[in-house]
């Protein structure tokens, strides 16, 4: 589910900022273009509800690399654009958005870093089977 919420957050960010920005998942020791994209999940963790029922809070960090020598500005101008793309995001496969809360950003040592959660309820599936096979004999009666 994380990796899933992960590449709808890059969609976003590819939707509101072009193909010109990288979006990395893993971190890039050597060689980093700016401007860029990090994304990670930070302590995800699931409490159970009533029966299959789990509530799953997973808090992000996207940081954002700036690359011109305004970087104040430019990471402002970023932060506030993530606020609205990252709002709702759409996990492939699923009809229904995820809303992004607790959203705020801070600048430290010249980088963007961007927070958002992706909260929600999962229903873990059982594995029965859903019908076993029936067999049914009938006589049709005859009259009028």
């Amino acid at each position: 589910m994380i990796n899933s919420i992960i590449e709808a957050i890059s969609v976003a960010l590819n939707g509101a900022f072009g193909d010109r920005y990288e979006i990395h998942r893993e971190e890039v020791k050597q060689g980093l273009k700016e401007p860029c994209f990090f994304i990670q999940c930070l302590n995800p963790s699931m409490e159970q509800f009533l029966g299959r029922r789990y509530f799953r809070e997973s808090q992000f960090c996207i940081q954002y690399f700036p690359e011109t020598d305004e970087i104040v500005k430019e990471c402002h101008e970023v932060g506030e654009n993530m606020y609205f793309c990252l709002e709702y995001i759409t996990c492939q496969g699923d009809d229904r958005p995820i809303r992004g809360t607790k959203m705020h950003y801070e600048l430290k040592d010249d980088v963007l870093n961007f927070f958002v959660n992706y909260d929600l309820f999962v229903y873990k599936a059982e594995d029965k089977p859903l019908m076993e096979e029936l067999e049914i004999e009938t006589d049709v009666k005859e009259g009028g």
